[in-house]
């Protein structure tokens, strides 16, 4: 069982470029199954960030590559469109 504070601790690193995306600052939850929809993570180096919106970024549960002691590895590729940075879906 892994508790949600647990959760908010970890480094959120993309394996793209290794780069640190934040930390998890919400998690989205589908209230009809219990299952985790997707996870937000907060920008880095802002402070008082919760007035900030656009620096979030929500990312799907199914991007989650691994989940370790220290970090959670996800898939996430960068795309600016309007000042915000938006998630695209992995290719199959």
């Amino acid at each position: 069982m892994v508790r949600i504070s647990d959760f908010q601790i970890k480094d959120v690193v993309s394996i793209s470029d290794g780069r640190k995306l934040g930390n998890i600052t919400d998690i989205d939850i589908n209230l009809d199954n219990g299952k985790i929809e997707s996870i937000v993570v907060g920008g880095t180096g802002k402070l008082l960030s919760f007035f900030n919106k656009e620096e979030e970024l929500v990312i799907p549960w199914n991007n989650i590559v691994k989940i370790g002691e220290d970090v959670i590895l996800v898939r996430f590729k960068e795309q600016k469109y309007m000042g915000q940075q938006q998630l695209q879906e992995p290719k199959s």
